[in-house]
């Protein structure tokens, strides 16, 4: 681990906000069983950040920028991209990127750096995409403005360690965020859409062409965007969601597995519990045994 943080020498104005972990603390934290998974190396806010631009060839920490306002850009071996408000950038170790502020319309930033030995574990909840088109989210920004309270405590080990279990919930609450993607016919496609419709068919059946269908798309782009934007295949999660119905009606305890089945839309009672033991890990009788009493 380096003595040095990588961030810009942009000069912070009235408002502006930059603080990089003491050394000291980041070897702590490196050490340290509750913080050395994922902690915070530098955090700031630069608001309004005329003249403000950076690139790093071969950074050795992570970097998460989000824009409250503004605009920018972002250039990084997969192309340039233009930067608008509520737009997520996740900056990888040792990948190559540069970034700035519009010359019109200067971003107004949140920015923290952060390494551990679990960082990478938390990236890869959050996929591949380098850009994520979140928009502006009062928890993220709230979650922002916490970690930045740090500078303003003592410089003894206990608010570090609990700041490295700010970004931890920090990064894991990004993950469960509704994505979204704009296709190229000109559509969104939002998962938090997608999933109402599943919600909707709980008590029956759905399937993928029903499902591409409702959102004007062919079986084929529908299931690779789906899965893209979150890791799953489309009928993967419905039967996810269906489980999960099944779990809190088991949970009441008066109505027969038959009845929980049949009431999921599922004819054979034995096929429902073949597929509630492959989500959940056990028999749908022996779930409900546990959770009585």
């Amino acid at each position: 681990m380096g003595l040095r943080v990588e961030t810009s020498n942009w000069p912070l104005p009235l408002g502006g906000q930059r603080f990089i972990t003491p050394p000291r603390l980041r070897r702590l934290l490196a050490r340290h069983a509750l913080s050395s998974g994922c902690y915070p190396l530098a955090i700031g806010f630069y608001p309004e950040a005329a003249g403000h631009q950076m690139r790093r060839l071969q950074p050795d920490d992570h970097l998460l920028i989000y824009c409250r306002s503004g605009k920018g850009w972002l250039e990084t071996t997969d192309g340039r991209f233009e930067i608008a408000a509520g737009d997520l950038l996740l900056l990888p170790k040792d990948a190559p990127h540069a970034y700035g502020a519009d010359a019109h319309s200067p971003w107004t930033i949140y920015w923290v750096h952060f390494d551990g030995s679990l960082s990478e574990d938390f990236l890869r909840l959050l996929g591949t995409q380098t850009l994520r088109r979140i928009g502006v989210q009062p928890r993220q920004l709230g979650d922002f403005e916490a970690l930045l309270g740090l500078q303003r405590q003592s410089l003894n080990a206990l608010p570090f360690i609990h700041a490295a279990h700010r970004l931890q919930a920090m990064l894991s609450s990004l993950a469960v965020l509704p994505a979204r993607a704009n296709l190229k016919s000109g559509r969104v496609l939002d998962v938090e859409a997608v999933q109402a419709v599943m919600r909707e068919h709980l008590h029956g059946s759905l399937n993928l062409d029903e499902l591409a269908a409702h959102f004007k798309l062919s079986r084929f782009h529908f299931a690779k965007t789906y899965r893209a934007l979150t890791g799953h295949a489309p009928i993967q999660d419905f039967i996810q969601l269906k489980m999960a119905l099944a779990c809190r009606l088991l949970d009441r305890g008066d109505i027969e597995v038959r009845q929980v089945a049949e009431q999921l839309g599922y004819e054979d009672p034995y096929y429902f519990s073949r597929l509630f033991r492959k989500v959940v890990g056990m028999a749908p009788s022996h779930y409900r045994t546990l959770h009585q009493g």
